[in-house]
C-alpha cells in the first residue's frame, strides 16, 4: 500500500497558494474575479491530480496475467 502523505502534501501547497491569491491580489473593480477564478483553477487542478493519482495508486481492477494459448 502506498502512503496518502503525497496528496495531503499537495493539498497543503494548494491551500498556500490559494491563501496567496486571497491576500496579494491588487484592490481593484475586479478583485473579486480575479481572486475566485484563480481559486477556482486551482481546486480544479488539484482534485484533477488527485483524482489521477489515486486511481494509479489504487485500482479499480487488479491487473491480470494474460493466460497463454499454448496450455
Amino acid at each position: 500500500m502506498s502512503s496518502p502523505l503525497p496528496t495531503l502534501y499537495v493539498l497543503f501547497v494548494v491551500l498556500g497558494l490559494m491563501a496567496c491569491a486571497w491576500f496579494f491580489i491588487p484592490k481593484g473593480p475586479q478583485q473579486i474575479l480575479i481572486r475566485t477564478s484563480i481559486m477556482l483553477t486551482l481546486a480544479c487542478c488539484y482534485l484533477m491530480w488527485m483524482c489521477t493519482y489515486l486511481i494509479q495508486v489504487y485500482p479499480l481492477e487488479r491487473p491480470r496475467k494474460a493466460s497463454s494459448l499454448g496450455e
